[in-house]
């Protein structure tokens, strides 16, 4: 695993590699398209004025007054001037458009009137999308009401596992649907009341989706809410499916590194260091396991091409785009805000244009984000390991 700098820069490259590809082929898809088909007129809404021009440079940054501070729940939104967002005139904003795009099918009303032109600017040059930011938004600070919280960011990622259909001399660990009675029972039975009482394991008997090889695996799958599992079919075939979450058990959760912190048991909590624990203490991995006392129920989805190029839906209803969404404190940012995010870190460097689509239990408070980084071992490997200072600005319509 990396730790020095110069690892890190590698696998921030190796990340940032990723995260162009994919924008980039979603761009020349975009684009293809875009030649090959007339582009029909923005439909007219009844008592609505026609969209106005495209801008082609931005308004002067003059002095003018700013607009007054607002507050949003948790957090206070100080207004500041474009020339105030560290690396404004330098991100590649159309790899963000596609994220914007998305929200856009479940907009927030605030932000809903701007769809047709974001949608417009889909294929604009980088200079129209950076110019019409500037006329059409305003950018605040986001800042916490009480001084001394938090601010940090964080990683998450979509796992990429191989599974069986039926349990395996090597592959035993299930994956359920929700039981029959999740409903009935509240809280469910607890992870080691699953592992261990036969009226749990009756329960679910029949609502296995897949069995992967790996405990911790299957653990990760529930933190992270969502996987894309390689699944042999019981006639041989493989195939490529989604696991989305479906409810969970109702009990707490517990982090198993803190409770390996708490045992003296190691000193990095990180995912790697947690699965390098496990390997040299497999009779204790279920004592870990059993300190998080909370299971998630998934549902299986297909998955298509254009599926497979983005990641599973936020708690906004929309498809994540790695490198662009981020979960946030609902309380605090609503979703489909776009958000300008800026970390500095020994792992990844981020100054760019992010669109709150997600949020997750430990993402609690005004400047605390969660970075969706994509999906597989190497995505996994940076979300693992990153937790950075965090600074956050709400780009808000004027």
């Amino acid at each position: 695993m990396p730790t020095s700098s110069t690892s890190a820069n590698r696998a921030s490259s190796r990340i940032s590699s990723m995260f162009r590809v994919l924008t980039s082929s979603a761009i020349v898809g975009m684009l293809a398209a875009c030649a090959s088909v007339a582009l029909p007129p923005e439909p007219s809404i009844p008592g609505t004025a026609p969209l106005p021009p495209l801008a082609t440079r931005p308004p002067p940054d003059d002095g003018a007054p700013l607009p007054p501070a607002r507050q949003s729940g948790k957090s206070r939104w100080q207004p500041v001037r474009w020339s105030d967002l560290p690396g404004f005139d330098a991100d590649a904003l159309h790899e963000a458009w596609n994220a914007w795009v998305r929200s856009c099918e479940r907009p927030a009303p605030p932000l809903a009137a701007l769809c047709p032109e974001i949608r417009r600017l889909s294929i604009a040059s980088p200079g129209e999308q950076r110019a019409w930011m500037q006329q059409r938004l305003q950018p605040y600070r986001v800042e916490p009401l009480q001084a001394g919280a938090e601010s940090l960011l964080t990683g998450y990622y979509e796992p990429l596992l191989d599974g069986s259909r039926a349990p395996t001399a090597t592959q035993q660990v299930p994956l359920y649907r929700p039981p029959a009675d999740l409903n009935a029972r509240r809280p469910w039975y607890s992870r080691q009341e699953i592992d261990t009482l036969p009226q749990a394991r009756a329960a679910l008997r029949g609502r296995e989706i897949a069995y992967l090889a790996d405990p911790l695996d299957a653990l990760a799958l529930q933190i992270q809410g969502s996987g894309r599992i390689r699944v042999t079919e019981p006639d041989g075939r493989v195939t490529l499916v989604r696991v989305a979450y479906a409810g969970t058990n109702e009990h707490p959760y517990r982090s198993v590194g803190g409770w390996l912190l708490q045992q003296g048991a190691l000193r990095d909590a990180s995912w790697p260091g947690i699965k390098a624990w496990a390997r040299a203490n497999p009779q204790r991995v279920n004592e870990m396991l059993w300190s998080n006392p909370r299971v998630v129920f998934f549902r299986e989805e297909p998955l298509s091409a254009l599926d497979a190029a983005f990641g599973p839906r936020g708690a906004q209803g929309v498809p994540l785009t790695p490198g662009r969404s981020i979960a946030v404190d609902k309380d605090s940012i609503p979703y489909g805000t776009p958000v300008w995010l800026a970390s500095p870190g020994p792992l990844l460097n981020l100054q760019r244009l992010v669109i709150a689509q997600d949020t997750g239990s430990a993402i609690v408070g005004a400047v605390r984000a969660d970075y969706f980084v994509g999906w597989g071992p190497e995505a996994g490997e940076v979300a693992g390991r990153l937790k950075q200072p965090l600074q956050l600005w709400v780009l808000w319509p004027r």
